[in-house]
C-alpha cells in the first residue's frame, strides 16, 4: 500500500493539473459506503493535502474540493441505500462483513440524525451512515442539511493541516521553527493522547488529571513562550501570505463569536435553558466556565504584557497572552460538547468534545489570520480554558456525575444558541470591519 501512495504521489508531482480533481475523488471516496473502508483515505488525503499547499492550491480552493468531494459521497451512499433498502446485505461484500452494517446501523438507530454529525469522524461509520440513513428512509431535506453541516467540519479537519505543512515546506521559515513546532506538537500530543486514553478505560480520576495536564502545559507554555519566537514568527508570516479580500470577510464573521460578550450571552442563555430542563448543577457550568477563565485570562494578560502582532491598521492597545477570543470560545463550546457526552459510552464522549472544538478552533485561528495574536496566545487560550472547565466539572461532579440532557431539550438549546450568536454577528459585523483592517 506504501508503494501504490508514493507511485500515486510522485505522478501528480509531475503531473499537477490533475491535483484537484484527485482531491474531490479522494473525498468522495473516503465518504463512499464500503470504498471508505476499504481505501486508506485519510493518509492519501492527508499527502494530496500537503501537495495542495506547496503551491499547486489555495487552501479556499483545497476545502472546496473535498467539501464537494465528501458531499457526493454523502448523496451517492445515501441513493444507494434509499434504492435498494434492505438487499444491500446481499451484496458480495457486505455479505462478508455484516459487521460493518450492522455497527453502523444501531449507530445509527441510538443516536438518529446526530450520528450523521459526530459518525462523519469515526472512520468506520464514517461511509456507511449516509447509506443506512437511505436505507431506513431518512427523509431527504433532513440529510441534505445535516450533510452540509458535516461535511463542512470534516473538510476542515481532514485537510486544512497537510495543506497547511504543504504551505509551511515551500516557504523560508526561520531557522528553528521546525524544533520548536516539534515540541509544542508532542507536548500537546502527549495532554490529548493520555486524557484520551485514561477516558477509553474509563478511568475516576480522568477528569482531575485532564485539568492538572491543561495547567501543567500552559504554565510550560507561559514561561516558554520567548523560546518559540520562530514558531509564532513563521506561522504569523505564512497565515499573512495566503490573505485575500474574500476569506477576511470569512474570519471577521468567526472572530465575532468569539468576543467575551458574545460567549457571555450565550453561556447565560445556555444556563437559562439548563435550569428550564432542571439540569442545576449543569446550569452552573456555562457561566461558572467562562468566567473564571475569563478573569484568569485577563489576569495572566496583565502579568505578561505580551504585545500583539503589528499588523492591523489600528493595532489594539491590550496585551496578547493569551487570546481571550480563544478562551472564550473554547470554555463555551467545551461545555457544549461536555453536556452532549453525558452517559454515553467514552469513544462517544471524546468525539463530542471533539466537533465541540473546531468551532472554538476555527475563531482562534481567526484571530492569527487577522493579526490579532500570535499562534502561541490562541494555544495558551485553549489551555487555559481546558484546565478550568475540567477543574469545574471535577467539583461539580464530586458526589456523583452529571446526569444527561433529555435529547428532546436539545432540539431547544441548540437552535437558542445558534440563533443568539447569528443574531450577534449582524450586530457586531460593522464594528469588526473597521477593527481588524490591514
Amino acid at each position: 500500500m506504501s508503494a501504490w501512495i508514493d507511485s500515486l504521489t510522485g505522478w501528480l508531482t509531475a503531473n499537477p493539473e490533475w491535483l484537484g480533481l484527485t482531491i474531490f475523488l479522494l473525498a468522495c471516496a473516503e465518504c463512499l459506503a464500503v470504498v471508505g473502508i476499504i481505501i486508506p483515505g485519510t493518509v492519501l488525503m492527508f499527502a494530496v493535502a500537503v501537495m495542495a499547499g506547496s503551491g499547486a492550491l489555495t487552501a479556499w480552493e483545497t476545502l472546496l474540493l473535498g467539501y464537494a468531494g465528501g458531499l457526493l459521497g454523502d448523496a451517492i451512499s445515501y441513493a444507494v441505500g434509499r434504492r435498494f433498502h434492505q438487499s444491500i446485505r446481499r451484496l458480495p461484500v457486505l455479505r462478508h462483513h455484516p459487521e460493518w452494517m450492522v455497527g453502523a446501523e444501531a449507530y445509527f438507530q441510538r443516536y438518529g440524525t446526530v450520528s450523521l454529525l459526530v459518525g462523519r469522524y469515526i472512520g468506520p461509520l464514517r461511509p456507511m451512515l449516509p447509506m443506512i440513513a437511505g436505507m431506513l428512509d431518512m427523509p431527504l431535506p433532513r440529510f441534505i442539511l445535516v450533510s452540509l453541516l458535516a461535511a463542512s467540519g470534516w473538510s476542515v479537519a481532514y485537510l486544512l493541516p497537510g495543506w497547511t505543512t504543504g504551505a509551511a515546506l515551500r516557504l523560508p521559515l526561520p531557522e528553528g521553527f521546525w524544533r520548536e513546532a516539534a515540541v509544542v506538537l508532542v507536548a500537546l500530543a502527549v495532554v490529548v493522547g493520555v486524557i484520551a486514553h485514561s477516558s477509553l478505560r474509563r478511568q475516576r480520576w480522568t477528569v482531575p488529571l485532564a485539568a492538572c495536564l491543561c495547567l501543567t502545559a500552559l504554565i510550560a507554555l507561559l514561561l516558554g513562550w520567548m523560546h518559540l519566537h520562530e514558531l509564532d514568527n513563521g506561522l504569523m508570516t505564512l497565515i499573512q501570505q495566503h490573505r485575500n479580500a474574500s476569506l477576511d470577510r470569512v474570519m471577521e464573521m468567526i472572530t465575532v463569536i468569539g468576543d467575551f460578550h458574545t460567549m457571555l450571552y450565550a453561556s447565560v442563555l445556555l444556563s437559562l435553558l439548563l435550569l428550564l430542563a432542571k439540569q442545576w448543577r449543569a446550569a452552573l457550568l456555562p457561566l461558572g466556565v467562562l468566567l473564571v477563565a475569563g478573569q484568569a485570562g485577563s489576569t495572566l494578560k496583565l502579568l505578561f504584557c505580551r504585545m500583539r502582532p503589528e499588523v492591523l491598521l489600528n493595532p489594539l492597545t491590550s496585551y496578547s497572552l493569551p487570546s481571550g477570543h480563544s478562551t472564550s470560545a473554547f470554555a463555551f463550546f467545551l461545555v457544549l460538547g461536555i453536556l452532549a457526552g453525558r452517559e454515553q459510552p467514552p469513544r462517544m464522549r471524546l468525539t463530542w468534545l471533539l466537533l465541540a472544538c473546531l468551532p472554538a478552533t476555527a475563531v482562534a485561528l481567526s484571530r492569527v489570520y487577522l493579526g490579532v495574536h500570535w499562534p502561541t496566545d490562541i494555544i495558551a487560550g485553549a489551555l487555559l480554558a481546558g484546565a478550568v472547565c475540567a477543574a469545574i466539572l471535577a467539583l461539580a461532579q464530586w458526589n456523583s456525575p452529571l446526569t444527561a440532557l433529555n435529547p428532546r431539550a436539545w432540539w431547544l438549546v441548540l437552535p437558542a444558541c445558534l440563533a443568539l450568536l447569528g443574531g450577534v454577528i449582524l450586530w457586531r459585523l460593522p464594528l469588526a470591519l473597521e477593527m481588524y483592517r490591514y
